[in-house]
């Protein structure tokens, strides 16, 4: 039956979740008169609370002890803690820019990101890139060139949000950090900064003062959670070009947004040229991920192909009791790395006794 397929229910997941990202875009204007940057931080408080009790529920809770044991020395804790303020200064954007005239801006980083992500994968991780991938690339690098060269700039919005969450990825997945344990993880560190700056501001007054914040805030906080988990459940279940064309709805949800909530013109995030250009990139990525996709199903390699991209959430049963794998990579990793030194050490000692 078409409801037990898993990629009609991961379909219908993927693109639940940018409804709920797109709606939450505009929570910024139904919590007036606090500002963008007190919505931040309330959004970081509400996305905690929910969480945590995610991961009660879920049972997620020995998961995340057993990745942070792997944590052995204080560069994997650096490494670790480094991404927190790259992700809170993209929620901080993300529920700041719609009120503060830059819609446009942060939709146009989301379309460019996907773009940056395969071009960064390409020459950090040597992963190959398609002939169709290479042309979306080139297509939206001569777009962006043209504003650059016509307007003599593009919006530190846009750069901040296309460049700001790869070195976030990368570092998460240099100690393979599971989404979960990384996300509870940047919202913890980020409590303390956003408490002080709600009760600096005034923030927690003026959301006791009015009556609607009592059921929006809450309201925040279930569509983050669950515009996650929805995220998370659709990576689970889809190939991976499906799921990565499906990602590019959430983008284009914004961008009508900005033109019909926000009453933006296409001027103030860029050219008519730019926005056309970045629209063929689009095109040509979601055919490469068309033919992608039938190729390897073509092929009876699906299985493979059906990885997910981040780790279930929740798990399934069978499944609660055990480490969860990045942890158990790193830790393997880690001590075959402390063996080989020790026995590079014996070997030298070895040679020296040899020579004498």
């Amino acid at each position: 039956m078409l409801t037990t397929n898993q990629t009609f229910q991961g379909t219908i997941a993927s693109i639940s979740s940018s409804v709920l990202f797109s709606m939450m875009f505009l929570f910024g204007l139904f919590m007036q008169p606090l500002t963008g940057t007190q919505v931040a931080s309330w959004r970081v408080l509400m996305m905690l609370l929910s969480l945590v009790l995610l991961v009660s529920v879920s049972k997620q809770w020995q998961h995340v002890f057993d990745y942070l044991k792997t944590l052995k020395t204080a560069k994997d804790w650096l490494i670790f803690i480094l991404p927190t303020p790259i992700l809170g200064g993209q929620i901080w954007l993300f529920m700041w820019a719609p009120v503060n005239g830059y819609g446009l801006d942060v939709t146009l980083g989301y379309f460019l990101l996907p773009l940056v992500m395969i071009v960064l994968g390409r020459f950090f991780y040597r992963e190959p890139m398609s002939l169709l991938q290479g042309a979306a690339a080139l297509l939206a690098a001569f777009g962006i060139g043209h504003d650059i060269l016509q307007y003599g700039s593009v919006s530190w919005v846009t750069l901040f949000v296309c460049l700001g969450y790869p070195p976030y990825y990368l570092l998460r997945r240099t100690i393979a950090v599971p989404p979960i344990t990384g996300l509870l993880s940047d919202l913890t560190l980020l409590t303390p900064v956003v408490l002080l700056m709600l009760y600096a501001s005034g923030g927690f007054s003026m959301a006791a003062q009015n009556m609607k914040f009592w059921y929006l805030l809450p309201l925040l906080g279930a569509f983050s959670a669950l515009a996650m988990s929805l995220t998370m459940l659709a990576s689970s279940k889809l190939p991976v070009s499906l799921f990565g064309a499906l990602s590019y709805i959430e983008p284009m949800l914004l961008f009508v947004l900005s033109i019909t909530v926000l009453s933006q013109s296409l001027d103030e995030g860029g050219s008519l040229f730019m926005y056309g250009m970045i629209t063929a990139a689009l095109l040509v990525m979601i055919v490469d991920s068309a033919i992608g996709y039938l190729s390897r199903r073509r092929s009876d390699h699906l299985h493979g192909y059906r990885e997910p991209q981040v780790g279930g959430f929740p798990p399934r049963r069978r499944l609660i009791n055990r480490r969860i794998d990045g942890a158990l990579k790193a830790h393997r990793f880690r001590k075959i790395r402390r063996y080989q030194r020790k026995m590079d050490k014996i070997q030298r000692k070895i040679e020296q006794l040899d020579a004498k």
